[in-house]
């Protein structure tokens, strides 16, 4: 099962500035913002600029300039947060969901940062 794009999801809305957020970085390609609704002390959403669905859409489609504009701001994040490992912090986790069995909520590639604390199990699994 395939995702299309929406021009009217949630992040294509803030991109075009109908919907306020909090940015925390940008740059040309990229955008990073706090959610709305943080799991974390540390929760920030990197989005692409451009109209991709998932990670796997953006890793095979996008130029190899939003790929490296976007992974410099997820580093700039990381940094400006407090959570990257050059400073010698306790770590982040960096998350990405896409599709219905990752649990994809929006059909807009974007990846969680979160940290600020102990982030516990990767996964629980449910039967």
């Amino acid at each position: 099962m395939a995702f299309d794009y929406d021009d009217n999801n949630i992040f294509a809305k803030i991109l075009r500035g109908e919907i306020p957020n909090n940015t925390v970085a940008e740059n040309d390609v990229a955008l990073a913002f706090r959610d709305i609704a943080p799991k974390a002390p540390v929760h920030v959403l990197v989005i692409p600029k451009g109209k991709y669905v998932s990670f796997d859409d953006f890793s095979a489609n996008a130029s190899d300039a939003e790929i490296a504009g976007f992974s410099r701001l997820c580093a700039e994040v990381c940094a400006k947060e407090g959570v990257g490992l050059d400073a010698g912090n306790a770590g982040f986790r960096a998350i990405t969901n896409a599709g219905p069995d990752g649990v994809q909520e929006v059909p807009h590639y974007h990846l969680h940062i979160m940290g600020g604390r102990m982030m516990g199990p990767m996964v629980l699994l449910r039967d």
